[in-house]
């Protein structure tokens, strides 16, 4: 199928783009990778009136760490994460992460804050920016404003974002060698849209966990916080027990979806495994 008819703008700076979003409100999309909007496109089920094609804003391709957050630009794409951008336990995490993400081209194309934008709750970005209580930078007719993780996420497809306005920047923490990471996610075939996934990030003082966040995706409507699970780990050591019994919390606690894909129950079970899974690899990261 053909796309229905739009107008197409590719500006070259920030400024420019945010007029054209000015002129043309609600009616106007972001195009940045592309690989969501333009299928959505193709089958007609999103029909912009113009397309605001941000590629020529070279300004926004970056990834970089400074004063103790990783910022990445609104053009990062997901294949610049497959090796490590920064140092320790963030640099071992992010490419875990985007080495799952749908296939090489899709990865090649498709930007980092582009998946926070869409807020697909099989997003693998959405789920470690979670984790990781990072934020999402905004640029708008009123200027610039910072969004946490734990309040971007609204609904499928939806977040907090408001007309008129770029995610621009999308901000990690950088995490000293006292943290541990881990990554799992499950989906019937490589390259599908996960049934479940757990990012985890735990912090180790005198052997002892003293932090811990577990984000789960693919369960609902938005990627969420696995709190009772987390609060599981705190005071223990790190074990195969201790990844057993926050599993089991995870999976006890969760109300994930049913769909033609899965049952609640399966994904019910898929949530233990990939809490267990990803909280392994961090206590041997």
């Amino acid at each position: 199928m053909k796309p229905a008819a739009f107008d197409y703008h590719a500006p070259a700076t920030l400024d420019h783009a945010l007029a054209l979003l000015a002129v043309h409100a609600e009616e106007a999309r972001i195009l940045a990778g592309g690989q969501s909007l333009v299928p959505t496109m193709a089958f007609r089920m999103a029909r912009p009136g113009v397309l605001v094609d941000i590629n020529r804003i070279s300004a926004l391709a970056y990834a970089a760490g400074e004063d103790g957050v990783l910022r990445i630009g609104a053009l990062a794409r997901h294949a610049w994460f497959e090796t490590p951008r920064v140092a320790g336990p963030l640099g071992r995490l992010l490419p875990a992460v985007a080495n799952s993400i749908a296939h090489a081209p899709i990865r090649i194309r498709g930007t980092f804050c582009g998946s926070l934008a869409h807020a697909d709750p099989a997003s693998e970005w959405c789920a470690t920016v979670l984790a990781l209580g990072g934020s999402m930078a905004l640029a708008g007719p009123s200027g610039g404003r910072e969004v946490a993780a734990k309040d971007w996420f609204q609904g499928v497809f939806t977040t907090a974002m408001q007309p008129g306005e770029i995610l621009v920047e999308a901000r990690l923490p950088l995490l000293d060698d006292a943290w541990r990471c881990g990554f799992a996610e499950f989906s019937r075939r490589v390259g599908d849209f996960a049934l479940a996934m757990a990012v985890v990030v735990v912090r180790l003082e005198d052997g002892l966990i003293q932090k811990a966040r577990i984000a789960l995706g693919g369960i609902g409507a938005t990627p969420v916080l696995a709190a009772e699970a987390a609060a599981e780990l705190i005071g223990l050591a790190p074990s195969a027990s201790a990844a057993r019994l926050a599993a089991r919390r995870a999976s006890e606690a969760c109300h994930p979806q049913e769909d033609l894909h899965a049952t609640a129950a399966y994904r019910r079970d898929l949530v233990g495994a990939m809490v267990r899974r990803a909280l392994e690899k961090a206590f041997t990261a």
